[in-house]
């Protein structure tokens, strides 16, 4: 077996994340769950065939100084894989991402496309798209982008660690920087950006507070910042960003994001009705006057009220994106309980409706 057998494997049969390690058969993610794939015990020889397979001089010198590495590599036209080599037990361990290129549109996503399309229309400020790894935020981004890419004319620039999705120009031109290959850290990148001219900056993931200022300083000069962070609602993302900083500097903070903060999407992958496949439960915040108010006056914990209330203005919380899935018969109320942020008050809602 080599790696473009495992790629096929996870082509056919839907597999999003195949894990490879020594003594063991391989195990992929199919709608959300580990599954075997099949019986066959994997040695460390065809291991190290793998990897010797799947990565260039510089992988290689990578992995062997920082016993971990991470790459793309393209199979056929349409397919992309995110690939990550680690060390484990003294040995090297192999998770595989599928990417499909094949971008579709919001309402196939079923995210909102109406408040979407408002988030890229934006001249300048700051969008967030949050959610636990393997929760679309990457798909979700890139449908932005290229939304971006189709309709509008500006200068698209990405940071990326690594390259996932590649966009070709149409309305756009789009700058793609890979972390480690065109420049040496995010940081490095953001330092750069201003003699680069874009309208738009995506940043693959905002970790720390260097980051974090050099985004709220780009979106301060007039560009449209995106960037993912791993924080599991709207609220929680605010807080994620005022945390990366000292409490003295909490105040200036909160008064950047009040200004700039113009939208969150936060994800949740759940498994469908009928077992086959997941769709996105979904959270908005927008930046309407109300939010950016309890943003600048430190009242984090009650913006999850105005999120309910403020469908006026395109928001919607987790608790009513899973009522309308459950109305709709796409996810079951089990699920839906199991995802909830607040199961109680989840449940007694969807008794209250004689969902269950």
């Amino acid at each position: 077996m080599d790696y473009k057998d495992i790629l096929e494997i996870m082509i056919s049969r839907n597999i999003s994340d195949m894990f490879i390690r020594v003594n063991s058969c391989l195990k992929g993610r199919i709608n959300s769950q580990i599954e075997k794939v099949n019986d066959d015990i994997l040695d460390i020889k065809v291991i190290e065939k793998i990897v010797k397979e799947m990565t260039n001089d510089k992988d290689r010198e990578m992995l062997a100084a920082k016993k971990s590495c991470e790459f793309t590599v393209w199979h056929r036209d349409n397919w992309r894989f995110r690939v990550g080599i680690f060390f484990q037990r003294n040995t090297p361990s192999i998770v595989i991402r599928k990417i499909d290129l094949r971008l579709p549109s919001f309402e196939q996503l079923n995210l909102p496309a109406v408040v979407l399309e408002k988030f890229c229309r934006e001249k300048r400020g700051l969008i967030l798209v949050t959610g636990i790894t393997g929760s679309g935020k990457s798909t979700a981004i890139a449908s932005m982008m290229e939304y971006i890419n189709t309709n509008m004319a500006r200068h698209i620039l990405t940071i990326e660690e690594p390259i996932e999705f590649v966009f070709g120009d149409k309305r756009c031109m789009v700058n793609q920087r890979q972390i480690g290959l065109d420049v040496d850290t995010y940081n490095d990148a953001l330092r750069q950006f201003a003699v680069h001219s874009p309208d738009v900056i995506y940043i693959g993931n905002i970790r720390d507070q260097e980051t974090c200022h050099a985004a709220l300083a780009a979106a301060e000069t007039g560009v449209l910042v995106f960037s993912t962070l791993h924080s599991v609602n709207a609220s929680s993302t605010v807080e994620r960003i005022v945390n990366f900083f000292p409490p003295h500097q909490h105040h200036f903070i909160l008064d950047q994001l009040a200004t700039l903060l113009k939208g969150v999407l936060s994800l949740r992958l759940v498994p469908l009705a009928d077992g086959n496949g997941l769709i996105p439960a979904y959270e908005v915040l927008t930046g309407s006057p109300s939010i950016s108010r309890l943003i600048r006056e430190n009242k984090i914990w009650e913006i999850p009220k105005y999120i309910s209330a403020g469908d006026v203005y395109g928001m919607k919380s987790f608790h009513q994106c899973l009522v309308d899935l459950v109305e709709k018969k796409t996810i079951t109320a089990q699920t839906a309980l199991e995802y909830a942020d607040k199961r109680e008050e989840l449940e007694m809602e969807l008794r209250n409706k004689e969902l269950i």
